[in-house]
Parts: C-alpha cells; sequence; structure tokens
C-alpha cells in the first residue's frame, strides 16, 4: 500500500515539531535551572555560555 504525500509529510512535521520542543525543553533547563544553581562550576559554564550566545544574564 502506497503512502500519500500528504500523510508522508504530516508525519515527518510532527516528528520535527516533537524534536523542536524537546530541544527548547532541554535549553531552557541548561540555560535556566543550571544557570542559576548554586553549584560553582555549573553555573560559571552556564554563565559563559550565555555570554557567548548574547544572552543577557545581568
Amino acid at each position: 500500500m502506497a503512502h500519500t504525500p500528504s500523510a508522508t509529510g504530516s508525519a515527518s512535521s510532527s516528528s520535527l515539531a516533537f524534536q523542536r520542543l524537546v530541544a527548547a525543553a532541554i535549553g531552557a533547563f541548561i540555560i535556566g535551572m543550571v544557570g542559576f544553581s548554586h553549584m560553582t562550576v555549573a553555573h560559571n559554564a552556564s554563565h559563559d555560555y550565555r555570554h557567548s550566545m548574547a544572552f543577557p544574564c545581568h
């Protein structure tokens, strides 16, 4: 049974949307949670990354 292009396109589109959502969640966790961590090493690594990406942090 052949797949129609619209069915294949919607499946890959929803998969792409899910992948983007997961990537955004991981990025928000890294920037948000690790950046405000009280562990000095984790905070400094996140702080340096935020500056390198021109993300305002202070």
